[in-house]
């Protein structure tokens, strides 16, 4: 009996894995005003969205004010590797803009924009 609650547990376990969005993890952002950031993308209702985790700058990690802050939501996969329809905030200045992404590999493409002007980073995957 313990070995079949086992096997059913791992099972559970692995078809948990197989569900998970492709995107989700820890991503580092490029620089932004001498910082960047640990992102933690992860389901957020029927979307993505993303955490701040952790923040660096030239001296190493440091306790910024915005760690637990959201920076990417809404995300939604339109296609495998493409999701739209979201906002991302940049905290060194605080807008918020329209935002996309393209997910290749260990490598996320995002993009945000208002109106015709756009802004864009590649971040890499941690975890």
């Amino acid at each position: 009996m313990k070995t079949l609650i086992l096997a059913a547990a791992a099972a559970i376990s692995m078809a948990a894995a197989a569900w998970a969005d492709p995107v989700e993890g820890i991503w580092q952002t490029e620089a932004d005003d001498g910082a960047f950031a640990h992102v933690s993308m992860a389901p957020c209702g029927g979307a993505i969205c993303g955490t701040i985790a952790r923040t660096f700058n030239a001296a190493g990690e440091y306790r910024s004010e915005n760690i637990g802050k959201p920076l990417v939501w809404n995300m939604v996969q339109q296609k495998p590797g493409k999701y739209g329809d979201g906002k991302i905030w940049q905290p060194s200045t605080g807008k918020t803009y329209r935002s996309k992404m393209t997910l290749e590999g260990n490598v996320l493409k995002v993009s945000g924009c208002i109106g015709p002007i756009c802004k864009k980073q590649t971040w890499r995957r941690v975890q």
